[in-house]
């Protein structure tokens, strides 16, 4: 797979639960994706971790569901879910590994905010991470960024910083709340259809 460029395909992966997803989320990819060498984003939705299991996280086809609609509309972003068919706990080097060989053209990079990069020397394998993948590192409120440490596969990127959380939202949801323009209009619809964090 070849962007028109000629280069292979460049895609970032954002990982998350999204449950939610919400137009921080949104902002962020379209973001990676039209003003950074990322040809597309992927959003990665995690599956139900084993240790996690309660009314406030969505069953994962159901949060994968959300994803796909709030995207349907733009060429550029995609949402995968290769984590479902994993073994668990799913560590990112592992779906990483599944990627690139389902995917061999494409040159991966990995979207994470700079609160994550603090604890990325702990993750499994974080040394192949690092030599191996490109990583965008956006700012999280909080958690600076000092770029003398950064390997040279670790760059910067000035995202839009919003900050709103998917608890805000289903909080919201609980307390009969408007979430109008925190998540994409079909979003909220589908929401209300399956009546989503309702107690």
């Amino acid at each position: 797979m070849e962007a028109a460029s000629g280069h292979p395909t460049r895609v970032g992966l954002l990982f998350g639960s999204f449950n939610p997803i919400h137009i921080g989320h949104l902002i962020l990819a379209e973001h990676m994706a039209t003003r950074t060498k990322l040809d597309e984003v992927w959003f990665v939705v995690s599956p139900q971790s084993p240790y996690k299991v309660g009314q406030e996280l969505l069953p994962e086809a159901a949060r994968l569901e959300l994803v796909q609609a709030a995207i349907s509309d733009n060429e550029q972003l995609r949402v995968s879910d290769v984590e479902f068919h994993l073994p668990r706990p799913s560590y990112t080097i592992a779906t990483l590994d599944e990627l690139r060989q389902q995917h061999p053209a494409i040159a991966f990079t990995l979207l994470m905010g700079s609160d994550n990069l603090e604890g990325l020397a702990g993750w499994k394998d974080a040394d192949r991470i690092q030599q191996e993948f490109d990583l965008y590192v956006y700012p999280r409120p909080g958690h600076p960024v000092d770029e003398q440490d950064l390997g040279s596969r670790v760059q910067v990127v000035s995202a839009p910083l919003l900050d709103i959380s998917a608890t805000f939202i289903r909080q919201s949801i609980q307390a009969g709340q408007s979430i109008r323009y925190l998540v994409p209009t079909v979003v909220e619809s589908l929401i209300r259809q399956h009546h989503y964090w309702v107690t």
